[in-house]
């Protein structure tokens, strides 16, 4: 059997290969070393370009089954892929742990108002009564309760926080105080402190945070962005934040990335940008050759594999 694998990647996955395999390396460009023609797995890389991933899939005809390491495929679900018959699994649950300790941040990072602290102690300032909060009892309305949603109400739960959360086919789950449907979470923005998108973009999720959303949210809560920049309405949130619709956003991603440097979210007092860094751990790169490891055993008797991708839905 013959894999392709990315070059940043093959140094934690290539030594627990079984035997029997041939290993074709391919770059971030999509330049490949060795012949891909009959290559049945494609491992892809971080940050995969749309012009990388149709080279690698012209040059490989023989794929049938592919992994991606993030846990997001909107970026991979492109017409030339559609039309090919190839199984897509994601890297779902190997960014949990990091992504939801990330969100734990953010909420923190507002609710003990670090930025004001921050620039006192720049300023050489000595204030006590700086206005801190608490983030027991506060209201977190997660809008996806997969790997990571599940994750961030485990932790938030430790906190003392009451979680809500939604998804499609709504059911109970373990740290969620309410679970509602797809079209039902609108009603808990005018009681949530904090909200949280941690769900894939899709055509139904593209756009989900609008400005109806943001006038629906208090003037104190807080909206965080861990998933994609396009699921928010940019322009609206760029309002909300300048017009105190609401007190502020933590946005790990962001509609076009890199940021653009005349973006207003950079100067705006109540944003926090951070570079779409929020997975990033010295575990990941391990839990992700783990995952492909135990797919590749799967996929080689005959097992289903995990994380396998709706293509239709998009997650």
């Amino acid at each position: 059997m013959k894999l392709i694998l990315p070059d940043h990647l093959i140094a934690d996955i290539e030594p627990h290969l079984p035997s029997g395999i041939d290993v074709v390396e391919v770059d971030s460009e999509g330049n490949l070393d060795g012949d891909p023609s009959d290559a049945e797995v494609y491992v892809n890389g971080f940050y995969l370009k749309t012009s990388t991933h149709d080279k690698v899939l012209t040059a490989a005809p023989a794929l049938r089954w592919q992994q991606s390491p993030s846990a997001g495929v909107n970026h991979i679900l492109t017409p030339t892929f559609l039309q090919k018959d190839i199984i897509l699994t994601n890297g779902a649950g190997v960014h949990a742990i990091p992504i939801s300790e990330f969100v734990l941040a953010f909420m923190l990072y507002h609710a003990k108002n670090l930025r004001k602290l921050q620039t006192l102690q720049n300023e050489h300032t000595w204030v006590r009564g700086v206005f801190l909060e608490e983030l027991a009892d506060a209201n977190l309305l997660i809008l996806g309760t997969g790997n990571i949603g599940k994750a961030i109400a485990s932790r938030a739960k430790a906190f003392g926080v009451t979680v809500w959360g939604s998804r499609r086919h709504p059911e109970p789950l373990p740290n969620f105080d309410k679970i509602v449907g797809a079209d039902e979470w609108r009603s808990l923005l005018p009681a949530a402190d904090y909200v949280v998108i941690a769900t894939p973009l899709t055509p139904e999720t593209r756009g989900l945070i609008d400005e109806t959303a943001l006038r629906s949210m208090r003037q104190s809560a807080y909206l965080i962005n861990i998933a994609r920049g396009a699921i928010v309405d940019e322009a609206a949130l760029i309002t909300a934040l300048r017009e105190g619709w609401i007190a502020g956003a933590g946005l790990d991603t962001v509609a076009t990335e890199p940021l653009p440097p005349e973006s207003p979210l950079w100067s705006l007092p109540n944003a926090f940008i951070t570079p779409h860094c929020s997975a990033l751990s010295p575990r990941l790169r391990e839990r992700i050759a783990q995952l492909f490891i135990d797919n590749l055993k799967r996929y080689q008797t005959g097992q289903p594999l995990r994380n396998v991708v709706d293509k239709q839905a998009g997650y």
